[in-house]
């Protein structure tokens, strides 16, 4: 691996200062307690007593001694005077730095104080050992292992050595921990299992591509012949893998990033690769491949059966339309007759003369048939109409037998079922009679012909269905696997959990003790209760109204609140002033600024040996972002912007980790912005989707006519911060319900924000949600449509809530929840300890279909929690306006996203997974890119205005915005350069308002 991997500012701010230091660093590193005092106190002198004291602050901050005490930052110098009341402290550090006696401080600083030298005996390797440790259970870049380092040694006092020096200290360590995994994986393989994997990446004779880039190719077809050959690619990739060693017991982040690699890059530059690292990297491919082979037949079984499924129900609707004119003349022939029956003063034995004179006999036994056949009951003429795609479940016998399944207890009945068809397609004597415990009460009539036997067709039928639900829920799962794989298998437990309790309970605020919190909680919402209900006579906005269902309550919409004209003049004043500029200038400004396009490195994590990476990785994301592709950005004369070059960083550079990677930096500076902080603290986010069409054939869409129309699409589902930067994103397939990814993509964010209160739509709402964001510490603040629509629920049956008796009708099991306190606090340990998958565990928790006692538990815990919000959401108009002008804030980011994301009619036109995200993940990155730029011009604007006299009010800077665009051009020219002064971090001037018109010209 290359050594030179460090970024600008870690080369430029190591050992030294970079800017003056915050408040909390000079209480830390500069105060001077009594021991330090005395020990300055023993150098004559005010300028080396000041100097002293300096230094020893910057060793404390920096590692080091500072070569030039002259350049120590004021701040540092004055906190440092005044503890030691001494004036002059500008002059004096000058003296001391030209002094010579300044020399002999730092040894004695050192040895007073215990610090080492890096070249000590044992320090070096006990540096290695910790990153070692590191590079083996994660995946850190160099430049993060670089930072660990240092901070290792300023906590072990260890004098920072030579940049280079540690460079290469942490460059040998990753190196060596590489090296080790490729012996491990590659210790049990064969010679022949060898020459196997490297036929890999020959491209055979007559063939136009290699087995390793077909095989990477997934399904996108949405059909049954499709399953059958995801069926037959994953069996394939089963031969390959059989009889090579396993890698469950080796680090899952060190093998994911091996496979990465040969899942990236060309046949040719794999086969380049050393022969142990060639080895080892196509293993953990085709063992990885494995498992996301697998889940790819899984997407496609889903999107199939859910369409064959929903096609069978709007058939079955259709035919009930068609048939009601028939049915509706039939039954107004029996009315007739009916009429006649019930006529007094027809004689009974006069009736039926007198019916078949009003209606012709045969066409009464015709009407009488007409109804039967008619109005059968629904589910017969769904089943009918399903029974006609018996063709297209020709793959079920392939399915069932290609998919290695597991299943938790509320499963087993089902994969009974599936093992007995297993049986019956493979031609054996069938095993007893056919399991029907897992059959829906709808199903059984289906599953059996008229002579007791077993309907084969049905009962595949049945399975199938049964199937496609339990993996959503994820009652039955694969063994090998990505994303479906049992989210309960990681759950603490045992020691590990007895061990881990304390701290969650304390970090997340609950006490382990059920009686203790339910208690607690239970005053809170008798509490919440009665002061809601005391002030309702005079709370205008709302109203208890009666309906036919009962009680209901009607909350008022929020009035707009106007605009005074003193924030109006103060945004046209900015307006005025911000620099124009193209996108692609903006984007290079940013990287001058925060050096975020170094933080993306090469898939194979190691060094870059192009020049000018970052221009490219800038042109990459204005075309992922923008949607145009290369051909507006291709210069033949600018090597970083030729379509190779693009090509190349697009697919070895953009990929998720290095996006969150980039995202997390851009979040930080926009956090260090003061304007940002006026705005929020990070403490609040709100998560929303945004739709895309996507026109491709792929499986990673679904269906939705009111977003979609005809076409299918994703959503784009993200968290924006009160500061309006995105945290993170998940791409998910058609619309599912947001609750399904609001926990995941909480979580999964790994910025220096950390929100502690969320809010959402209605689609972002259930009451176990509400269940366990309390149990990790979160307040869940949704936006419900339709509050009177909620459900109120209490603790105490007989308590006297006055005019919220009515409503509050609904008594929570508290018995249940204390049953279950243990595991819920177990389940919320192991989401915060990441332990366990978020999105898979929401899914086995959030359903209305057989839910376990402890999913029940849970959503008994949520319906307390959100009855205390809604009482808030009702009695506060100030915390409903405040969950709305967040929401808003995230939906301004929606629409700056969808100015940017302009080209090819705003579609998303990925066909893979790892293509939508990687795509919406640079736009999500490009629209931080904008929001930051904003933030850093605007807040400068602020200060000239008030360095000139404007009168700037800061209930006004509090409602400005950063997503505006009308200065940035998104179209027609895309230059990848920058004026000096701003690539090396200046601002651009700002422009003259008086000369607004020359400007627009």
């Amino acid at each position: 691996m290359p050594v030179s991997f460090l970024t600008n500012s870690q080369t430029r701010e190591y050992g030294q200062f970079a800017g003056e230091p915050t408040p909390d660093q000079l209480a830390r590193h500069f105060h001077l307690d009594d021991t330090d005092r005395a020990f300055v106190a023993e150098h004559r002198g005010d300028h080396n007593r000041l100097g002293v004291a300096i230094q020893l602050g910057s060793l404390r901050f920096l590692g080091t001694l500072l070569e030039d005490p002259a350049m120590a930052p004021a701040l540092a110098v004055g906190f440092a005077a005044d503890q030691l009341s001494i004036t002059g402290s500008a002059e004096l550090i000058s003296v001391y730095a030209k002094s010579a006696g300044r020399w002999r401080h730092g040894p004695r600083i050192r040895e007073r104080y215990g610090y080492r030298a890096f070249a000590d005996f044992g320090i070096a390797f006990r540096l290695n050992r910790f990153l070692y440790a590191l590079c083996w259970t994660g995946t850190d870049r160099p430049s993060v292992l670089f930072d660990r380092a240092v901070a290792w040694l300023l906590e072990a006092k260890v004098l920072l050595p030579g940049l280079s020096v540690l460079e290469r200290a942490v460059a040998r360590v990753r190196t060596r921990a590489n090296s080790h995994l490729h012996r491990l994986l590659i210790k049990a393989m064969t010679p022949e299992q060898r020459a196997s994997l490297d036929e890999l990446i020959v491209v055979p004779d007559g063939e136009r591509q290699s087995p390793l880039d077909r095989l990477r190719d997934g399904p996108y077809i949405q059909s049954g012949r499709e399953i059958s050959r995801a069926l037959a690619r994953l069996e394939e990739i089963r031969a390959l893998t059989n009889g090579l060693p396993q890698t469950d017991r080796l680090p899952p982040g060190k093998i994911v990033a091996l496979a990465r690699f040969a899942a990236a890059a060309k046949a040719q530059a794999v086969a380049r690769l050393p022969n142990d690292r060639r080895a080892a990297t196509l293993l953990a491919f085709v063992r990885t491949l494995e498992a996301t082979a697998g889940d790819d037949v899984i997407d496609l079984f889903d999107a199939v059966t859910t369409s064959m499924f929903a096609q069978a129900d709007a058939a079955s609707k259709e035919a009930r339309l068609r048939s009601l004119r028939d049915l509706d003349a039939a039954a107004l022939k029996l009315r007739d007759a009916g009429i006649v029956i019930l006529d007094k003063e027809t004689s009974d034995g006069d009736v039926r003369t007198a019916v078949f004179n009003l209606i012709d006999r045969d066409a009464f036994v015709a009407a009488v048939e007409r109804v039967g056949a008619l109005a059968e009951p629904r589910d017969d003429t769904y089943f009918a109409e399903l029974r006609k795609n018996h063709r297209k479940i020709g793959y079920a016998p392939a399915l069932l037998a290609g998919l290695d399944l597991g299943a938790a207890p509320a499963g087993r009945p089902l994969l009974e079922a599936i093992e007995y068809l297993r049986v019956v397609h493979s031609g054996s004597k069938r095993p007893g009679p056919a399991p029907t415990a897992f059959a829906p009460k709808g199903w059984l009539g289906q599953l059996k012909t008229a002579d007791g036997s077993l309907d084969l067709t049905g009962y595949r039928l049945c399975v199938l269905d049964g199937l496609r639900r339990a993996i959503r829920r994820r009652d039955i799962f694969p063994l090998r696997s990505l994303r479906y794989a049992d989210p309960r298998k990681g759950l603490l437990s045992g020691a590990a959990w007895e061990a881990a309790r304390p701290a969650i309970c304390r970090t997340v605020g609950v006490s382990a003790s059920a009686e203790e919190e339910l208690g607690r909680l239970s005053r809170r919402l008798d509490l919440a209760y009665r002061e809601t209900a005391e002030r309702m006579p005079v709370n205008s906005a709302v109203t208890i109204i009666n309906t036919p269902d009962g009680h209901d309550l009607s909350v008022e919409r929020l009035e707009k609140i106007d605009e005074p004209p003193s924030l109006i003049a103060l945004r046209a004043a900015i307006d005025a002033r911000l620099p124009r500029l193209d996108l692609p200038e903006l984007i290079l400004e940013m990287h001058a600024r925060t050096g975020f396009a170094n933080l993306f490195t090469h898939a194979s994590e190691g060094g870059a040996r192009a020049e000018d990476i970052a221009t490219s990785v800038c042109a990459v994301l204005v075309a992922e972002a923008t949607n145009t592709g290369f051909e507006p950005l291709i210069r033949l004369d600018a090597p970083a912007l030729r379509r190779s070059r693009l090509s190349w960083v697009k697919q070895n550079f953009l990929r998720a980790e290095t996006l969150t990677i980039a995202n997390a930096a851009l979040v930080s500076a926009q956090n260090a912005v003061p304007l940002a902080r006026i705005w929020g603290g990070g403490e609040v986010a709100s998560a929303d989707g945004l739709r895309f069409v996507v026109p491709v054939r792929t499986i990673h869409s679904g269906p939705n006519p009111k977003y979609f129309g005809r076409e299918r699409g994703v959503t784009w589902y993200n968290l924006a911060s009160d500061q309006f930067t995105g945290l993170n994103a998940v791409t998910v397939p058609g619309t599912l319900r947001d609750s399904l990814n609001l926990l995941a993509v909480v979580l999964e964010q790994e910025t220096e924000l950390q929100p502690t209160e969320i809010m959402t739509d209605t689609a972002g709402y259930t009451d176990t949600i509400f269940g366990v964001f309390l149990l990790l510490g979160y307040q869940f603040s949704p936006r419900i449509a339709d509050v009177g629509g909620a459900r109120f629920w209490r603790i105490d049956g007989k308590a006297d809530y006055g005019v919220l008796n009515d409503l509050a009708s609904n008594k929570i099991n508290m018995k249940l929840i204390a049953e279950h306190w243990d595991d819920l606090l177990r389940l919320a340990g192991s989401l915060k300890l990441g332990v366990v998958r978020a999105a898979g565990l929401t899914r086995t928790l959030q359903t209305n279909d057989r839910p376990t006692r402890l999913a029940r538990a849970l959503q008994e815990l949520g319906r307390l929690v959100k009855t205390l919000y809604l009482l808030r959401f009702i009695d506060d108009e100030a915390y409903r306006r405040r969950i709305l002008i967040q929401l808003n804030r995230g939906e301004g980011r929606h629409q700056l996203a969808r100015v940017i994301f302009h080209g090819r009619r705003g579609e998303l036109r990925q066909r893979y997974r790892e293509g939508q995200e990687d795509q919406l993940g640079a736009l999500g990155l490009t629209v931080n890119l904008v929001v930051l730029w904003n933030t850093i011009y605007m807040d400068a604007t602020l200060n000239q205005l008030m360095s000139e006299g404007y009168e700037v009010r800061p209930e006004d800077v509090a409602r400005l915005s950063p997503l505006g665009l009308k200065h940035i051009n998104m179209l027609g020219r895309y230059a990848f350069t920058l004026p000096d002064f701003v690539a090396r971090g200046e601002l651009r001037p700002l422009r003259d308002p008086r000369n607004a018109g020359i400007d627009d010209a």
